[in-house]
This record gives C-alpha cells, structure tokens and sequence, in this order.
C-alpha cells in the first residue's frame, strides 16, 4: 500500500509539474516574444525563421523537463530571445549587420532578362518563380518588367508602363484623399476609445442604430468614416444558410 501510495504521489506531482512548467513556458515565450516584436509573426527573414524555430524548440523543451533541469531551458530561452533582440537592434543601427543577418534583396528578372545567378542564389527555379508571379497576380511574363525577391522571401513586381492599373494621375483627376475609418462597434460592443477620436458620443452612436433600424447586438461591424458617415454591418439570420453557394 504503501508503494502504491508513493507512486500515485509522484504521478501527481508530475502532472502539477507538467502543468506548471508548460503554463511557465508560455508565459516566457510570450513575453520574449513581445521584446522580440512583431516581426515573428510577419513575413520572416532567414534568420527570424532559424530564430522562431529555435526558440519554440527550447519552450517544448522547458515543458517536458523534469524537476531538476527545468531552470537550464528556461535560461537559455531567455538567453537566446536577449540575443535575439540586440542582433535586431544593431540591425537598425548598422547597415553592414543587417546585410549580415537579412540579406539583401536580388534582382531576378528585369528587363525581359533572367538572371540565372541570382535564381540560384535565391533558390529558385523557373517553375516556382512563375508560381510565385502568379500570386500577385501576373500571369503573363511579359507585363512583368521587374521582378525582386525580397529578404522576406516574398518576390515583389514592378509591372511595364502598360499593364499596370490606370491611377487618377493617369486620367488628370485629383480625387480627395481618403482617411482613416474607425471600428466603433464590434461584435455587438461599443469602442469608447474608438468612438473618441471622432469627435462623437455613445448616444449619437445609438441614434444612428436607430435610424437605420439596427439593434447594438446585431451590429457585428459599425465604421465612421472621415466624413463623419456611420455604416452598419448586421449578423446575417438563419437563411443565408441557405443561400450559400459553396459546398
């Protein structure tokens, strides 16, 4: 009795430690990666992606470690996310270190020309660059006059003269400038910060519900453009059910 005893203990003290160390590695990896920044969660560069790797290979570590190891991923997690961030400070400040880390962006195409070394630099061949043209939208090569691949990963296009859209520049036309639309209202909830900024209360809010008939939990999505204009989005009923084209 006495054995079953020590082993249902030990077996509970595990799962507390499981728990605990796993909640622990979370809350690490999320406040590290909140130092880090946003780029984690962007498009990433080479070394963001060995970066991000890494890290949450050391977190899985840190969950699964026993009692007596638990302190030796959670310092070099801490360690690694630290140089992780000075890299991307002197990044900032150097230009030959964020060749370095980064790299930098090559030429592909231009021209009508393929560069075949910067292909094999960027480890591309033929088949995924047009793939990847065809994702923004270029399905002809020959609107294409440049093609960059980016530090990203990303290939950015810069269209001939003739295939790109016609601006307003194009047509002589100054149209007034767009400006920032507010989300007053989301998922049925007033954004008093939100509402603010545009010079408006929560009362002229609701009297423009009223006006057009919506009740506040309805409104999944309510804007105010720059011109001061209030638009509604509602929750659709149960019969767009049955309107839904796709399978």
């Amino acid at each position: 009795m006495t054995e079953i005893t020590l082993t249902t203990s030990t077996a509970s003290i595990s799962w507390w430690h499981i728990l605990l160390s796993s909640l622990g590695s979370v809350a690490v990896l999320f406040i590290m990666t909140k130092f880090m920044g946003k780029r984690q969660i962007s498009q990433l560069t080479l070394f963001d992606y060995i970066n991000g790797i890494t890290i949450g290979s050391i977190a899985a570590e840190l969950a699964s470690m026993a009692n007596d190891t638990f302190w030796r991923p959670l310092i070099a997690l801490i360690i690694f996310s630290l140089a992780a961030i000075v890299i991307s400070l002197l990044s900032t400040k150097s230009i030959v270190l964020r060749k370095l880390f980064e790299g930098s962006p090559l030429i592909l195409f231009d021209n009508e020309k393929f560069y075949k070394s910067n292909m094999l630099k960027a480890k591309l061949d033929i088949n995924e660059f047009l793939s990847a043209l065809r994702y923004e939208g270029y399905f002809d090569l020959a609107d294409v006059q440049t093609a960059v691949f980016e530090t990203s990963g990303m290939i950015s296009v810069l269209p001939k003269s003739t295939s790109r859209p016609v601006t307003p520049e194009d047509l002589g036309l100054s149209p007034t400038q767009d400006k920032m639309v507010f989300d007053v209202i989301i998922d049925g909830h007033i954004m008093p910060n939100i509402l603010k900024p545009t010079g408006n209360d929560e009362q002229w809010l609701r009297r423009q519900l009223d006006a057009q008939n919506i009740k506040l939990e309805d409104c999944v999505l309510g804007t105010v453009d720059g011109d001061n204009v209030f638009t509604a989005y509602e929750r659709a009923d149960d019969e767009g059910k049955r309107k839904n084209p796709f399978i």
